[in-house]
């Protein structure tokens, strides 16, 4: 069963030209990262330091439309940056990209390379459908703290996703809860591209279709389905 998705009218009108693209993956094997996982990630640091050429990642025009996105929420960008601006600082740093597991690394490498947020839901711990809305604030998200599970609620106004049991990602895509990410035993995801102007439709299928290679490398056999953008 496709997983449906859905954007608020008031995501629309807060930040106009808002795209986001779905690649569903069934029939994975993930496991701890290995050397096809690591080297898609030192690929994706040697292809975004030659497109940054020097600068910091926030001079890119496509992460800089992220940061007016947070800001138009109330958010602030520097304290709490987009999830491709995060990877991309420490793809920088000399500590590297984190290895986490091969799934995982495949679409981290995705948003390095392109400069776009990416994450990964597994499909079996999502309830229901997924929503992009602005928050009352009354919302769950489950975390965990000091090996403790906690829960917080967002902002109000804040941007999160969520789905029928709580938020699942805070501040658009800065912090994704533990209850629906992907861990070793997944064997079903949704991984989410979303873009922002100036990024085209065909940038963004671009690095949707790359994203599915990148899977058929670290989970080989997977059945993978790149939505139309919407």
């Amino acid at each position: 069963m496709t997983l449906t998705l859905t954007v608020s009218d008031e995501v629309r009108t807060l930040v106009p030209g808002f795209t986001h693209l779905a690649v569903e993956a069934r029939g994975l094997v993930n496991g701890p990262s290995d050397e096809t996982s690591s080297a898609l990630l030192d690929d994706a640091a040697r292809r975004l330091a030659e497109r940054l050429d020097g600068q910091a990642p926030d001079k890119d025009p496509h992460v800089a439309a992220w940061r007016a996105a947070y800001s138009a929420f109330g958010a602030k960008p520097s304290r709490t940056r987009n999830s491709a601006e995060a990877l991309a600082k420490r793809a920088l740093a000399d500590g590297g990209l984190p290895r986490i597991n091969r799934l995982v690394d495949a679409y981290n490498a995705i948003s390095v390379a392109h400069l776009i947020p990416v994450g990964g839901e597994d499909l079996n711990r999502i309830e229901g459908s997924m929503r992009l809305v602005r928050a009352t604030g009354e919302e769950d998200f489950v975390t965990v703290a000091g090996g403790e599970e906690s829960v917080e609620h967002p902002e109000p106004g804040e941007v999160i996703w969520c789905d029928e049991a709580g938020v699942t990602c805070r501040r658009w895509n800065w912090r994704q809860g533990p209850r629906t990410r992907i861990e070793d035993d997944t064997t079903d995801a949704v991984f989410l591209l979303e873009s922002l102007e100036p990024m085209t439709l065909d940038e963004l299928r671009a690095a949707g279709e790359e994203l599915a290679e990148a899977l058929q490398k670290v989970s080989p056999g997977a059945q993978i389905t790149v939505r139309d953008p919407e």
